[in-house]
């Protein structure tokens, strides 16, 4: 009768198994290079809120201080997101680890500059003033930092996009988000092409900004015009008299933490609405969701590239508007539809992932049933 070597058995597998783990990170850490980078725009947010208080230096009309405060507020968010992203067991987590780790070293170089130039009184972005050795050390530091911001992110994106790192639902909203951060990252590059401007700092120099975030139409763009700062919006600042590269910069970075949190949405109400108990359902929601906020990222960028404020849209945003909301409406309709008068299957509701699990794994050929 043919034996087994047991010994012999179990250490030809280690290896296999050390391989996969090696593939395969548990989760559980979060990212701990990022989180020294969110610990950061913390405390930068902190001095930020109390350089506005105390402090009376303006800027294009406002406070040196709240530049700081909305980088170190987007870049807390976004950081903490990636690492709690990047703790989730995905193949690649080694490379990504450092992907990750060169994301919290250019952020917190970039955002640092940014508030020394706040406490100068003077401009981080687009500062031409060569004369300025402190200015001048800093642009070549935004010069490597951004790319190196755009490119991890781009590479993570890449590596996650194919895997379905947890349920379909949120797998979805990742892939989506990440897309939609890089596209973020990617329109700011076209500040760039909005103009010259000359402006004045808050120490009184005449400082020439190589771009800006406001497009203005040829025929009221002038270089001797400090279009930035004209006419802003209350808090955001975002200009009424042009469009402005931010709105749609904005929206697309911060698109992965609203669609996590319309899963997770998704999956407080599954219990509650009968139709959106099986992960496909939600899924499928998800995807239009995802497919409406990419639409919004478009219209927003479309508005401010013709010189458009967020605030005064002509008929043409507003009609790209309403046939959007009226496609999302139709396909979310389809969707209820679908899955109103559907019997729901309990092995595909992930709320009970356990359970779902032990009934797979009794249902094998040849079982008995219990009792």
């Amino acid at each position: 009768m043919p034996t087994i070597d047991i010994d012999s058995a179990a250490r030809d597998s280690a290896p296999r198994h050390r391989r996969t783990q090696a593939r395969v990170r548990p989760a559980g850490r979060l990212h701990r290079p990022l989180l020294w980078m969110v610990a950061a725009m913390a405390a930068l947010m902190l001095v930020s809120v109390g350089g506005m208080i105390i402090d009376d230096r303006i800027l294009l009309g406002e406070s040196v201080w709240l530049k700081p405060f909305k980088f170190g507020f987007a870049f807390l968010l976004y950081g903490f997101t990636l690492a709690w992203l990047l703790s989730l067991p995905h193949k690649g987590s080694r490379a990504t680890w450092w992907l990750g780790a060169v994301f919290a070293i250019t952020g917190f170089a970039d955002v640092g500059f940014i508030a020394v130039q706040a406490a100068r009184g003077t401009f981080s972005h687009f500062n031409n003033y060569s004369t300025d050795t402190v200015n001048s050390i800093g642009q070549q530091v935004f010069m490597s930092g951004v790319p190196g911001l755009f490119l991890a992110n781009l590479i993570i994106a890449l590596i996650l996009s194919w895997q379905r790192i947890v349920d379909r639902p949120i797998a979805r909203a990742i892939h989506a988000g990440l897309a939609l951060a890089v596209a973020g990252m990617a329109i700011a590059y076209q500040m760039g092409n909005t103009g010259k401007q000359l402006v004045r700092d808050a120490n009184g120099n005449v400082v020439e900004l190589i771009a800006g975030h406001t497009v203005l139409d040829d025929a009221t763009r002038a270089a001797d015009v400090p279009r930035d700062g004209v006419g802003g919006m209350p808090i955001t600042h975002w200009s009424t008299i042009g469009g402005d590269l931010r709105v749609p910069h904005f929206v697309g970075l911060h698109g992965i933490q609203v669609l996590l949190l319309a899963a997770f949405a998704l999956a407080w109400l599954a219990p509650r609405l009968p139709w959106l108990r099986t992960e496909s359902a939600r899924t499928a929601v998800m995807g239009v969701l995802a497919f409406g906020y990419a639409g919004m990222l478009s219209i927003v960028t479309w508005q401010a590239i013709r010189a458009q404020s967020l605030i005064h849209p002509d008929g043409a945003t507003l009609a790209a508007a309403g046939g959007l909301t009226a496609i999302m409406g139709l396909l979310l309709t389809v969707i209820y539809l679908r899955n109103r008068a559907t019997e729901i299957d309990q092995t595909e509701d992930p709320i009970q992932p356990l359970a779902a699990i032990a009934e797979s794994r009794l249902r094998t050929p040849g079982a008995q049933p219990l009792g």
